[in-house]
């Protein structure tokens, strides 16, 4: 078999010690932001410290500007509306985290009772399932376990959505106050603090997998097989708090956006920001709550679902059968070394060299993930090299398949680069430096209809290349190493997650300071500073949903073949009926998802319209900035509106598994988990990419920076009207449907994954009927 060169200890040192480091990183980066003194105090001169205790506990001072404006109204301004942000977001949050916590309890209790009962509740040792030769631990341990994991899983993943969100909320005033300084001061800080974000999550999701490990090692000793199943609780509830999320979340932000660019852009013609425009503190509230508390609880899913895919698989190779605990920790040795990986990256955009013009923005983005893949391939060929056995086996339906750690190299590595692949021709369909949002753009001449099929057009185009990216990199990874191959694959796409959750939150972040320059009465010149961050945010976001939906892909197909394996199914064939009906039903959930998820976006969207113009019509004095617009009755529709409309959404994707499962069995079920990947994908992709073009075909009028946009322009023209329409369409699709369509595919693989072994002994009765 060949011996590893790395020893179980410095594995078990190695890997704390990157997420310590991880976290240390994301603080100091954070101790950085928090230098920039957001101040409402004016009774202060500039150079004193201001006694104003803000909302975060810091004592501030005001900032000296180059521009020798030194405005006290602004910054206390910008102080204000930033408390009012981060006030409305953390109530939503709280909200939201009280309904989803009465269902983490119902479900952890659904699955203690649903795996205790597999062996009647039994404390017996049992036979192992794959070696009979040997006694494992009994069903009940399991069932105890999984509920354990489970929790902290959920636990972890409401924890990294929430910092996010108060580090987003912490940075968005200051990123518009350092705009004063240039366009270079801002984006350090944005991307800073999207830094902070993106290394917490990675090293909080890989810190908490690692302990629970090693604790559930204490009572599970040699079994290892019953210890990693314990494990995938673990990744059920990172994404069933993330479902939540990314729905919740979506529903809010949209809700409030479409509400306020209707009434304010449409009706009223006034600015994007206006303070007058009541759903405005609401719509940049949603950027956080949406954006980065849900994108950060999405990612973290997928990373704990695609390592708890790889344990299961390795559990049952020869790294589980062997007792080899580095080998079997391989998937964890990859997110640690990348996170140092990320570390270096980072400091290629803040410290290394500096943005200086509005031009460099997005290359600078651009540059972190190409920067980030090729450094991460050579850690990735290390870690192979030192933590695998030249040759090993894998697990694979049944036999026992022999691998080279060069292959394993290969599969995390192709994983890799399809994910940049992926990130790049999103980028292409969705940036307007590009051939397809310009099309899109100047379609907007002959109305909003053209504007509409052109976007829809690029949409499903868009879909074409990252369909064959994820395929070759399964073709390839199962040729090499099975299902083991496909989830280390997915772990591949998601090693660099810091680095890509670092410029996801960039976006938002950028997005917010925006609203404040408009908010708090900025000049021009700032704005477009602000705007010209934002625009490149709206692509990096694009990309980070496009990372997020081919790593579901992955993930969820990883996870499949676990299931796969773990209920005893020798082969899935699609010509039987109980199979074929399961793949037809599956395949139409993601549309049956996306119908409510969108109609929830537009009914509460409604109810925002008509709150907007009723201000606007009943408040004497809004229209002429006399009278200030009441701000808190739009957050609260938002809020009330997308706790609500989360629910059905949320029981559709958690209720499926078990019926199918309880009722059909595990055959149907494995064709409903093929079915709804393989379409799911593809709707995820095509609504994502639609509405990043729209957005970013409207934003292309507006600045009007070319020759051929100022023939389209200026804001206000029929041209701009047409595209805001396109923009209040695809909204929903980018922010509500497209992103939570990726943890409908993964979390119904996690959640069959995990009940597995109730629907073997006791599933399918209503087949046993006939």
């Amino acid at each position: 078999m060949g011996t590893m060169l790395l020893p179980d200890l410095g594995m078990e040192i190695l890997i704390p010690a990157c997420a310590v480091i991880g976290i240390a990183f994301s603080l100091f980066q954070w101790f950085l932001v928090s230098k920039v003194h957001v101040s409402a105090d004016k009774t202060h001169h500039h150079s004193s410290v201001g006694g104003g205790d803000d909302k975060n506990g810091f004592a501030e001072s005001l900032i000296e500007e180059e521009e020798g404006i030194n405005d006290h109204n602004v910054v206390q301004k910008c102080g204000e509306i930033q408390s009012a942000i981060s006030e409305g977001a953390t109530s939503f949050l709280f909200t939201m985290y009280q309904y989803v916590g009465v269902f983490m309890v119902a479900f952890a209790i659904l699955i203690f009772v649903f795996l205790g009962s597999v062996e009647g509740f039994s404390t017996k040792n049992q036979p192992c399932t794959y070696d009979s030769t040997k006694t494992c631990k009994p069903a009940l341990a399991t069932a105890v376990f999984s509920t354990v994991s489970f929790l902290l899983g959920a636990v972890t993943s409401v924890i990294s959505g929430f910092l996010g969100m108060k580090i987003a909320t912490y940075a968005n005033a200051r990123t518009t106050l350092e705009a004063r300084k240039g366009v270079g001061k801002a984006f350090i800080v944005a991307f800073r603090s999207g830094a902070v974000m993106g290394f917490l999550l990675a090293a909080n999701g890989l810190l908490v997998l690692f302990i629970t490990i090693l604790l559930f090692k204490m009572y599970y000793g040699e079994d290892w097989e019953g210890l990693f199943e314990a494990i995938t609780g673990y990744g059920l509830g990172g994404s069933s708090m993330a479902l939540f999320g990314r729905v919740g979340g979506g529903i809010y932000t949209k809700a409030a956006d479409v509400g306020a660019d209707l009434v304010g852009k449409v009706e009223r013609n006034i600015p994007e920001d206006d303070p007058r425009n009541p759903a405005v503190i609401a719509d940049n509230v949603g950027d956080n709550v949406g954006d980065i508390a849900g994108m950060g609880s999405d990612l973290f899913g997928s990373y704990a679902e695609s390592s708890c895919a790889a344990l299961v698989v390795a559990s049952i190779s020869s790294f589980g059968v062997n007792h080899e605990l580095t080998a079997m920790l391989y998937p964890l040795l990859v997110s640690s070394v990348g996170i140092l990986v990320c570390l270096l990256t980072t400091l290629f955009a803040t410290d290394f060299f500096e943005v200086k013009d509005v031009k460099e923005i997005e290359p600078a983005l651009k540059k972190q993930l190409i920067i980030s893949t090729a450094l991460m391939t050579v850690g990735i060929a290390i870690v192979s090299w030192v933590a695998l056995p030249t040759t090993f086996t894998i697990f694979n339906f049944g036999v026992q398949k022999e691998v080279q750690s060069w292959q394993l190299f290969l599969c995390v590595g192709v994983g890799l680069w399809a994910g940049l692949i992926i990130g790049f021709v999103t980028e292409y369909y969705t940036s307007n430096a590009y051939s397809p949002v310009q099309d899109v753009a100047d379609s907007c001449r002959t109305g909003a209809a053209t504007n509409v099929i052109f976007g829809l057009a690029l949409g499903y185009k868009s879909v074409i290349i990252p369909i064959f990216a994820i395929a070759i990199s399964i073709f390839v990874s199962f040729s090499f190493a099975a299902m083991y191959g496909i989830a280390v694959a997915a772990l591949g796409m998601l090693s660099t997650i810091a680095t890509g959750l670092a410029i996801d939150a960039y976006g938002p972040i950028s997005d917010n300071a925006g609203g404040i320059a408009e908010m708090a009465g900025m000049s021009h010149r700032i704005r477009e500073r602000t705007d010209a961050l934002d625009a490149a945010g709206n692509t990096t976001a694009a990309i980070g949903k496009g990372f997020a939906i081919g790593s579901a892909a992955l993930v969820s197909l990883a996870l499949f073949g676990a299931f796969v394996s773990r209920a005893a199914i020798s082969t899935v064939d699609v010509l039987t009926p109980k199979v074929f009906i399961g793949l037809l039903v599956g395949a139409m959930l993601p549309y049956w998802f996306s119908a409510m998820t969108m109609k929830s976006v537009g009914s509460a969207a409604l109810k925002m319209v008509e709150e907007v113009r009723r201000q606007f019509n009943t408040i004497p004095g809004l229209m002429e900035g006399t009278a200030k617009p009441d701000y808190a009755t739009c957050v609260k529709i938002s809020t009330d509106a997308s706790i609500k409309e989360m629910i059905p959404p949320g029981a559709l994707v958690m209720l499926t598994p078990l019926i199918v499962g309880i009722l059909f069995g595990v055959e149907t079920l494995s064709g409903v988990l093929a079915g709804s990947l393989v379409s799911g994908v593809q709707i995820a992709i095509s609504a994502s990419n639609t509405g990043g073009a729209w957005d970013n075909a409207k934003k292309y009028i507006e600045a009007g920076a070319s020759e051929h946009a100022r023939t389209l322009g200026p804001k206000g023209s029929d041209a701009h009207k047409a595209a805001v329409i396109g923009d209040t369409v695809g909204d929903p699709l980018k922010d509500t449907s497209g992103p939570s369509l990726n943890i409908l595919i993964k979390l119904m693989a996690v959640e069959s994954l995990v009940f597995a072994p109730f629907f073997a002994t006791h599933g399918g009765l209503l087949f046993k009927l006939f």
